[in-house]
């Protein structure tokens, strides 16, 4: 008995040792890993500097043609079929303190995610999250006014924080404050899409949710299947809003003496 209890030990700590038997509460490996964090902000960073460069303007680069193209908007993302905007809008910043507002909260939120999530998983909680968020735009904000920015993504990283604070029963007083001065900048300030915000902090909750409750064998078949039905439901809200918006034809035209790019039927 005290043969077979000890070998079990020791198997117990080789299991442990070569990395099978650690795991989060998500089921990552423990890495300290920030790769997926960095990329993204180095991505949004480059970015920012092209529409920059295109519209010859660090702090109006709004008339840069990426920045056109790329935007949210209903009329060209639903009527005009360019679905890319869901999120390439994501990407695109209007001047150097909404670009580093947001590079700052994602440095800074992402990369305890990230090591929490693991990397596959980390991404999947970021770009739902954007899904989300421009989904609730083209849902309820005002139609047709142009939308951009990685808050959406990471009030999605924030409702994940959220559902962790709640699992592991830590103290909120961080949660709380970080929301508090969140929601009042969302409120306060004139031009923040509300919605954006909302649709990716709720997004990011329900990843979160299905992530981290996943029954824990067959863990990632799960979760999987739980991403995927948030993925579902949020595309079949789009394709429903989308029948909703008239066909419209966009392309870039001179309009008052300057190139935009316009829609119209």
């Amino acid at each position: 008995m005290h043969t077979g209890a000890q070998q079990q030990r020791t198997q117990q700590r080789q299991y442990r040792s070569s990395g099978l038997g650690s795991r989060t509460i998500a089921g990552a490996r423990p890495s300290s890993s920030v790769v997926a964090t960095a990329t993204l902000l180095a991505v949004n960073v480059v970015i920012y500097f092209l529409t920059v460069v295109q519209a010859k303007s660090l702090f109006d680069n709004g008339n840069a043609e990426l920045e056109q193209l790329g935007v949210l908007a209903t009329s060209p993302t639903l009527g005009g079929g360019e679905w890319w905007r869901i999120f390439t809008s994501g990407f695109l910043h209007f001047g150097p303190i909404h670009i580093a507002a947001n590079m700052f909260s994602l440095w800074m939120i992402g990369r305890a995610l990230e090591q929490v999530f693991g990397r596959t998983r980390f991404l999947a909680l970021y770009f739902v999250s954007m899904l989300g968020a421009s989904t609730a735009v083209l849902l309820f904000d005002v139609p047709n006014r142009a939308t951009a920015g990685a808050s959406g993504a990471l009030f999605g990283l924030m409702g994940c924080y959220a559902v962790i604070v709640f699992k592991l029963r830590l103290n909120p007083t961080g949660l709380l404050i970080t929301l508090a001065i969140n929601a009042y900048i969302t409120f306060s300030i004139p031009g923040i899409s509300i919605w954006a915000h909302a649709g990716g902090l709720v997004t990011g909750a329900i990843v979160a949710v299905a992530v981290l409750y996943a029954p824990e064998r067959n863990r990632v078949r799960w979760q999987s299947v739980g991403l995927a039905i948030i993925v579902v439901a949020l595309v079949g809200l789009l394709i429903w809003r989308s029948t909703q918006i008239p066909s419209v034809q966009c392309q870039f035209a001179v309009l008052q003496g300057a190139q935009a790019y316009y829609c119209g039927r």
